[in-house]
């Protein structure tokens, strides 16, 4: 059985974010996430790069972020809705954002 790249990708950031990960047999395009979560709606993307306008936007960010801000680039489509615009954050970034939401609870910190 294979392991592609793509699977170790939604694996690992299921268990970044307390996920769990839906095997493509389980699911059709556009019917569940590519990770089961209480609270998010987690769809992967693995690519071999990322564009460099969003990679300078995000850099902008943090670059401009003081202590205790979280940076964040938002992209908007010309003629778009803002409600609809894209918030690009880093990994990291959401799961300290998400665990400070939802601590866990006294019996989850003694077992991790």
């Amino acid at each position: 059985m294979t392991n592609p790249a793509w699977k170790r990708t939604e694996r690992a950031i299921a268990e970044r974010l307390g996920g769990q990960r839906v095997p493509v047999s389980g699911r059709q395009r556009g019917d569940a996430p590519d990770i089961a979560h209480d609270r998010l709606a987690i769809e992967c993307k693995r690519r071999r790069s990322v564009p460099a306008w969003l990679l300078e936007a995000m850099a902008q960010a943090e670059a401009a972020a003081r202590p205790g801000q979280l940076p964040v680039a938002i992209v908007h489509r010309h003629g778009g809705k803002h409600a609809d615009d894209l918030a690009v954050l880093r990994l990291s970034d959401l799961a300290a954002l998400m665990a400070a939401e939802c601590p866990k609870s006294h019996s989850q910190k003694e077992t991790a």
